[in-house]
């Protein structure tokens, strides 16, 4: 084995690129181990949760263990290279048998000595989280995927409350699922704020967007689909996947459709899923449902991913969610989504942009979206296309895994590296915007963007009424972008770009929808003013990296991946060093010397120097490109797309 290798060059040369590289090496006769992850889940069907999630753990740098109830789906996680170990544990109250459960799960957890823990569903949550606790694992996160407390009354009501609460005290840190589901967690008492994060975009897993393609073989697949369900091929199908319970909302999207079929004779429901007994349908709903001719009920289906090229819409009325993965697919899939402002599903959807939201348990509502919809295939195709657009820039899998790659990268390798070996302490950099530097930081910002509202009150007046007038509405346009940690965030800007088209109805170039006002705009820098409302909420700062896109997270080396320990800016280092004149390297080595330098000093010379380069009018746009290219990584070449376009201004406006 080697011996003696000198981490310090190594360090110093930039050879250490990854958590890969260093921890299955040698220091001396001290062998640097791998930070094992224990998966803990109730059911062995969550486990199709992470597929593929497991396998690229492990290459970068990860052990990975799970430990669930029995199940076919355990063989999947095997093949991935993942250990399995089997605890029975039930979904419903059964305090006997969860007891039996606790003690299995703290005697394994002690003989498998992990260094982090992440147990998600309700019940592992509870059991998964005690057993850490007790048996002492260093780093212990539970994922909130959804609040069943929701819909409980009574004693049940109070029982999961409870059991809530235990599951995050447990816990170090909480990944709630949406920002929806942190805000109601941190509303109710559950979790403090300071514990609860949303990592990355959301959800806890993304989606394969081009296994929901709408290729000619889907297509095809979806045509013989139809003949095998007697679904006519004129017949509008109106579609949902998932459990048939009642928190799912089945007992309103029927009766929807009961409204709706009086008017078009010819609509099918299609339902793709089972009933369950855990939260039943009344008995006479699901007698109705399974005689009804019109109604298409598939049962369990091993793959969902043909079926949404069926439905003319997916609908989800649901009364509670995490972050459900179907809206999401169905927009892959290029097809508008009707769901609720429910919890975690008001998150899956942009509300009349790639789909409609309508009030929880409104079945008047609800048929309304779902007739409006029927009633206009234009609207369905641009919604679709919105949908796929956005869940492709923002909700793909390589997203979301490289999020909780660095989420779990900062809980356990650099402190863990760091105790093993005393050279290793060189890879852990601190950033200097911590504590009180950055609360007064924080109320800088926040005064000089009061006072930044006062002042310019005029100019925002008419920019909004030049752009009102020259480009319609929304006046606003608005973006996810990754903030401190990579936490999701809207971003305001003032539009600059049309909505031109060319005669099939695709988009044009940037460069020929860049407008006239929007030129202007760009070029006195004013297009940046809405974006004071961001500092106002503590999203950005002034000064500090440039938020880019949600797209570009899994692309970013390690080293420049350290843009995201400080809040991002309106202006910032390489903004005032060449702004969109330099490459992206270049512009990647400004922000992380930012980050290793800052002070407010230097955010006050950021600010004065950013004044002067307005007023020069340099770097605002890349050669032969609007603003900048398309950042793809040091593997790739990087495309023609515009780096502050992926989706359209004029389907992301602020409502």
């Amino acid at each position: 084995m080697p011996q003696g290798i000198n981490y310090g060059e190594l360090v110093e040369s930039g050879g250490v690129e990854s958590l890969e590289e260093i921890m299955p090496r040698m220091v001396g006769n001290t062998l640097l181990q791998r930070p094992h992850l224990v998966f803990i889940v109730t059911s062995s069907y969550s486990l199709g949760f992470f597929s593929g999630q497991l396998k690229y753990l492990q290459s970068n740098g990860f052990d990975v263990s799970v430990i669930s109830s029995d199940g076919p789906e355990q063989e999947a996680v095997r093949q991935e290279g993942g250990d399995v170990f089997t605890v029975p544990m039930e979904r419903e109250i059964s305090l006997a048998k969860d007891a039996i459960s606790l003690l299995r799960l703290w005697r394994l957890l002690r003989k498998l000595h992990p260094d982090m823990t992440i147990v998600g569903t309700p019940k592992a949550g509870l059991l998964g989280g005690l057993a850490a606790f007790v048996a002492g694992v260093p780093h212990r996160i539970y994922d909130l995927h959804g609040l069943r407390l929701e819909t409980a009354q009574n004693w049940k009501l109070k029982l999961l409350t409870i059991t809530e609460k235990v599951a995050c005290c447990c816990a170090h840190r909480v990944h709630c699922v949406s920002p929806s589901l942190r805000a109601r967690a941190i509303e109710l008492g559950l979790v403090r704020s300071g514990k609860a994060a949303v990592v990355g975009p959301g959800t806890c897993r993304g989606v394969d967007v081009d296994r929901f393609h709408a290729s000619l073989d889907a297509q095809q697949e979806a045509s013989n689909l139809r003949c095998k369900l007697g679904i006519h091929e004129d017949a509008p199908v109106i579609g949902f996947v998932g459990r048939l319970t009642r928190d799912k909302g089945i007992c309103e999207l029927y009766q929807a459709f009961t409204f709706l079929r009086e008017r078009c004779a010819n609509v099918r429901l299609l339902l793709v899923g089972d009933f369950e007994v855990g939260d039943p349908i009344a008995v006479d709903l699901q007698r109705a449902i399974e005689s009804d001719r019109e109604v298409v009920l598939t049962g369990w289906v091993p793959d969902v991913a043909p079926y949404y090229h069926l439905m003319d819409m997916c609908v989800l009325p649901t009364y509670r969610e995490g972050f459900p993965g179907v809206p999401l697919e169905a927009q892959a899939a290029g097809i508008p989504v009707v769901t609720t402002q429910a919890t975690g599903a008001i998150d899956s959807v942009l509300d009349r942009q790639t789909g409609l939201i309508v009030p929880v348990g409104d079945v008047n509502a609800l048929s309304a979206a779902i007739d409006r919809l029927l009633g206009d295939p234009s609207l369905r195709k641009r919604m679709g296309e919105t949908g796929r657009a956005w869940v492709e820039a923002v909700f793909r899998q390589e997203i979301v895994w490289a999020a909780y790659l660095r989420d779990y990268e900062r809980m356990v390798s650099y402190q863990d590296i760091s105790s093993m070996h005393p050279i290793s302490s060189a890879l852990r950099r601190q950033s200097k915007q911590s504590g009180w530097r950055f609360y007064i930081k924080g109320a800088f910002d926040r005064g000089a963007a009061l006072c930044g509202f006062i002042v310019l009150s005029p100019v925002f007046l008419v920019a909004s009424v030049l752009v009102w007038l020259f480009m319609g509405r929304p006046i606003l346009f608005r973006q996810q972008r990754p903030g401190r940690f990579e936490k999701p965030f809207w971003l305001l800007k003032f539009r600059t770009m049309s909505d031109r088209r060319d005669v099939s109805g695709r988009l044009l170039p940037d460069a020929d929808r860049l407008t006239l006002v929007g030129r202007l705009l760009r070029a006195t820098s004013l297009d940046e003013l809405p974006q004071l409302w961001n500092v106002f909420r503590g999203d950005i700062s002034l000064v500090g990296p440039r938020p880019l896109l949600m797209q570009y997270l899994p692309r970013y080396s390690p080293e420049q991946a350290r843009r995201h320990d400080v809040l991002p800016g309106i202006t910032g280092w390489a903004q005032v060093n060449g702004r969109n004149g330099i490459d992206w390297e270049k512009k990647f080595e400004h922000d992380v010397w930012y980050v290793d330098h800052w002070s407010l000093r230097l955010d006050i010379r950021i600010l004065f120097l950013t004044i002067w380069q307005v007023f020069r009018r340099q770097g605002i746009s890349s050669t032969n490109h609007a603003t900048m290219p398309e950042f793809m990584d040091n593997r790739r070449t990087a495309g023609e797309m515009d780096a502050d376009s992926i989706l359209s201004e004029s389907h992301k406006g602020y409502k």
